[in-house]
């Protein structure tokens, strides 16, 4: 049994479902801590795992993630040149994007069990999973314009992939959340339910693709689910053009400033 105590997140593996647990105060936020963790897990997928299930949840109370971790984003600009700051914030999306594709490609079928706030880089991992079940607490949002950014974990050519221009848009260049009940009736998960019951849910579909062939699985995977590999890297140019203006510092420190005690909800 395969099993790993981070710091940031967790896993075990119990016969063929290895289940991957986010439990990262405040709200599962994505920084160099959680980025080191999941390459660990990555290693592991890519190590021909005897498993045919994947699934992320998270223990935290108020949600599935947050997404990326802000505070430390801004904090690492203060002693870093312009030059310093591109290169740094390319290698971090490149890493981040290489871990996010192979959870994508995995011949496992993927999870994600989400509640609450499923926002930024945290909506940005669901959308790599093959299916998304959530409880009726969950919203999801991509609230980078509001940083003057785009998502650059891989969420909008992922989106755009699943479910087409029309909600992608409307969740971009709004920075509004939808809720669970919009987020079912536009497809964007494939199970609603009752607060609290995702994760049951989420081990119920993992026991059901147990029971076909896994050839035929991961075949049909691929088929269903290309990876657009080409706008992925396309996002990651965009985010670095962007990310150098003074705009996007005075946003971030009005971010790390505020006395909400969740800034990141609009």
């Amino acid at each position: 049994m395969n099993s790993f105590q981070g710091k940031t997140l967790s896993w075990e593996q119990t016969g063929e479902v290895v289940e991957v647990a986010l439990h990262y105060e405040p709200c599962n936020e994505i920084g160099s801590a959680t980025l080191k963790e999941l390459e660990k897990l990555a290693g592991l997928l890519e190590s021909q795992l005897a498993a045919r299930a994947l699934i992320f949840c998270s223990r935290i109370p108020s949600g599935f993630s947050a997404g990326a971790d802000l505070r430390e984003l801004y904090r690492s600009l203060q002693s870093l040149t312009v030059g310093q700051r591109r290169a740094g914030v390319r290698e971090f999306l490149e890493r981040i994007h290489r871990v996010f594709n192979l959870i994508d490609t995995t011949a496992l079928v993927t999870v994600a069990a989400v509640h609450g706030v499923v926002f930024g880089g945290g909506f940005e991992l669901a959308l790599t999973c093959d299916m998304i079940v959530a409880d009726r607490t969950a919203r999801f949002c991509f609230p980078e314009l509001r940083l003057g950014l785009v998502p650059g974990f891989g969420g909008v050519p992922r989106l755009k992939r699943d479910l087409g221009n029309g909600l992608v848009r409307d969740l971009l260049l709004t920075g509004r959340s939808i809720n669970a009940v919009k987020a079912g009736a536009v497809g964007l998960v494939s199970q609603l339910v009752s607060e609290g019951q995702a994760l049951r849910v989420a081990r119920g579909i993992a026991t059901q693709v147990g029971k076909f062939d896994q050839e035929a699985t991961r075949a049909a995977k691929q088929f269903v689910k290309p990876i657009p590999y080409e706008e992925l890297r396309r996002e990651i140019d965009l985010f670095c053009e962007l990310f150098n203006r003074p705009v996007v510092e005075a946003a971030l420190r009005k971010f790390v400033e505020s006395s909400d005690v969740q800034p990141y909800l609009p």
